[in-house]
């Protein structure tokens, strides 16, 4: 006989990637309200979020943050967060005379 198996909650299937969605979200706000410095640090950070859960939880919890393999995911994840913040960081001009998140 086999032991039946456990569905996780709808919900909790997509928190990871939910998680991230609203670090975006948030980042696409102080967009809206020309802190686009900020905002594309927000995005970049967001991007490492989804690498630190895709290397932490099992691919049956990732969700939709899955992709690729686990390796894959983690580098391509970390590597455009970099990307996003070193761009951020590097643009000279802009408000970022006051930078406070």
């Amino acid at each position: 006989m086999t032991t039946p198996h456990r569905r996780r909650h709808p919900v909790l299937a997509h928190l990871p990637f939910a998680m991230v969605l609203a670090v975006v979200a948030l980042g696409l706000v102080r967009i809206v309200l020309y802190h686009w410095r900020q905002g594309t640090v927000l995005i970049g950070v967001a991007l490492f979020l989804a690498a630190a859960l895709r290397a932490l939880l099992s691919d049956e919890q990732a969700g939709l943050i899955l992709i690729r393999g686990r390796g894959v995911d983690v580098l391509t994840y970390a590597g455009f967060g970099a990307c996003m913040i070193a761009v951020a960081m590097t643009i000279e001009g802009g408000p970022l005379v006051d930078c406070r998140l």
